[in-house]
């Protein structure tokens, strides 16, 4: 548009110097053959218009929105209109207690009262992206900044709503992903119905109160505490089984030998042992039972 202005001005110069009288009439005709030019170059600039990949064009006549959006590449449009570009790329919006990490400065994470009454802190980053057909909408009703009329508050207002429904250790642990689910589908129909596709939406921290937090741990070294005591009584238990068996495998060897001995057979092993030791090398001497049980010494000497 501008090099059209320049082209309009130097035409009216051109006209306006087009005087016999004066000394500038020799260049009038120079410069409307410029101004010409330079307004021609100007309306075939301003009728291209180029669309960046991941990018649609939203077209605005005198402040009109038209519905039809421009595709990435090369576009012949109206050089009086003006084109607004729209990400339809996915974005990320993050809010965290981390300073410079989300994008906003300083502490931006969602503090929430639970079911207990407790604060927890939950750091939060929502994946979206655009729906091309709507950014002319989006551009009509919201503008370029719908990241805060429509991503921030809406994300923001689901988890304060929903969490009051959990307490703060459910939160944390067992209900997390439950809650997640539940504020991610009416996340969604908000976003839909906005122009806006709700990809993903991550739970980065949950930050409990240090109270919870030392109660927590202090449940969890209980519980490992009770689950070691258990492991020394199964061993022990194990341990004093064994040895039942073992005692009850000794009482059940000494009544099967008891009940088995006769007389004849103990004296057939006395006569085995003396015959073995009457065999021996070494100097000895032996005492057998005699006739009428009399006992006999005997010696090699």
């Amino acid at each position: 548009m501008f090099l059209i202005f320049i082209g309009i001005v130097l035409v009216i110069t051109g006209f306006a110097i087009n005087t016999p009288a004066l000394q500038l009439a020799k260049y009038a005709r120079p410069v409307k053959v410029t101004g010409i030019i330079m307004m021609t170059f100007g309306f075939l600039t301003a009728c291209v218009k180029q669309i960046d990949a991941g990018t649609v064009g939203v077209q605005s006549l005198f402040g009109k929105i038209n519905d039809s959006i421009l595709t990435s590449g090369l576009n012949f449009v109206n050089p009086l209109v003006d084109v607004t570009g729209v990400n339809v790329q996915t974005q990320n919006y993050t809010m965290s207690g981390v300073h410079d990490e989300g994008d906003k400065q300083g502490d931006d994470a969602i503090r929430i009262l639970t079911a207990d009454g407790l604060e927890v802190i939950i750091d939060l980053t929502v994946l979206y992206r655009v729906m091309p057909a709507e950014a002319p909408k989006i551009i009509r009703e919201l503008g370029a900044n719908y990241q805060d009329k429509i991503v921030r508050p809406v994300t923001r207002t689901r988890i304060r709503d929903n969490a009051v429904n959990y307490d703060a250790v459910a939160l944390y642990s067992s209900k997390r992903e439950q809650f997640q689910a539940k504020i991610f589908a009416q996340i969604e129909q908000d976003f839909k119905q906005r122009g806006l596709v709700l990809e993903s939406l991550l739970l980065r921290n949950v930050n409990l109160p240090e109270s919870v937090k030392k109660t927590i741990e202090s449940k969890i070294n209980a519980e490992q505490d009770a689950q070691k005591m258990q492991f020394v009584l199964q061993k022990e238990k194990q341990e004093a089984e064994r040895k039942r068996v073992e005692a009850q495998g000794i009482a059940d060897y000494q009544n099967i030998i008891a009940n088995s001995l006769t007389d004849r057979q103990l004296q057939y092993e006395m006569i085995k042992a003396q015959k073995e030791l009457a065999a021996s090398p070494n100097s000895k001497i032996i005492v057998m039972g005699g006739k009428g049980n009399t006992p006999l010494l005997l010696s090699d000497k």
